[in-house]
């Protein structure tokens, strides 16, 4: 937590979290025309938000992107903001603004990026995540398939419906360490817009695991607002079950377009 607040204590860095926040993923090179400063300095300061976990670093080709990453903010408003019941999550709240200010302009649609630490082995979260009966615990969803590339997956109502309100296809499947879906809730037949894309990514980091959610290709800015939403509760109740053997005290989100 130190390190979080000794990141937010610089105006530069603050401004370029503004920065990301007006505009996420962006390269070294734009982050520098936005603050009119030299690379090297700019480097420096992003460094210092990286290790902070503020800033996430996702690589495109040779392009390094950077992200911001909400979960220290929401770690803050947790310990000294939650308590005196003032809205919650404000950062997730920044980005529901965002999206309406897309939905505005017309402007496409972000990548949402979500990192957490838990305290599992990287098998312990790949079952986590592919193991039907494991997620209809902490999702109030099964999500069912082989998890090679290649098949499909259905994410499948628990409620004894059998109903599947979310589907797709395993592009990417590199136990225990990356997982890459398609993310979809309209059949093929009825929808002309392109699937959204899933990658997860399980990083042994120290006793703990460093797991970063990627979610894009994102239709439109409902869908972004949906997710900014149910990303944080769903894998704040993986933590909760790999870390205690127990899920909290909250309904499931659902990540549909019935939902955004």
């Amino acid at each position: 937590m130190d390190s979080v607040f000794k990141a937010l204590a610089d105006p530069t860095r603050r401004l370029l979290l503004d920065r990301l926040r007006e505009h996420n993923g962006q390269t070294l090179r734009e982050l520098c025309a936005s603050v009119d400063m030299a690379r090297q300095s700019v480097t420096q300061h992003l460094d210092i938000l990286v290790r902070a976990d503020l800033v996430t670093v996702v690589r495109r080709g040779r392009e390094r992107l950077h992200y911001l990453n909400p979960v220290p903010i929401h770690d803050i408003e947790q310990r000294w903001i939650a308590v005196f019941d003032r809205p919650r999550l404000r950062m997730i709240s920044a980005i529901k603004n965002h999206a309406e200010e897309y939905a505005m302009t017309g402007t496409s649609v972000p990548t949402y990026i979500y990192v957490t630490y838990i305290q599992a082995s990287a098998e312990q979260v790949w079952r986590a995540l592919t193991d039907a009966d494991l997620t209809a615990q902490y999702w109030g969803h099964a999500n069912v398939s082989d998890w090679q590339p290649g098949s499909d997956w259905e994410h499948r109502r628990v409620d004894g419906s059998g109903e599947i309100d979310v589907f797709g296809r395993v592009l990417e499947a590199e136990a225990p360490t990356r997982l890459v879906i398609t993310f979809d809730d309209v059949p093929d037949a009825e929808s002309s817009r392109e699937p959204s894309v899933v990658t997860f990514l399980i990083e042994p980091h120290q006793d703990i695991v460093r797991l970063t959610v990627t979610h894009e290709k994102l239709p439109n800015p409902e869908m972004l607002e949906g997710i900014s939403q149910g990303w944080p509760a769903v894998l704040a109740n993986l933590k909760s079950l790999l870390e205690t053997g127990r899920v909290l005290p909250q309904a499931p989100w659902e990540m549909t377009g019935s939902h955004t």
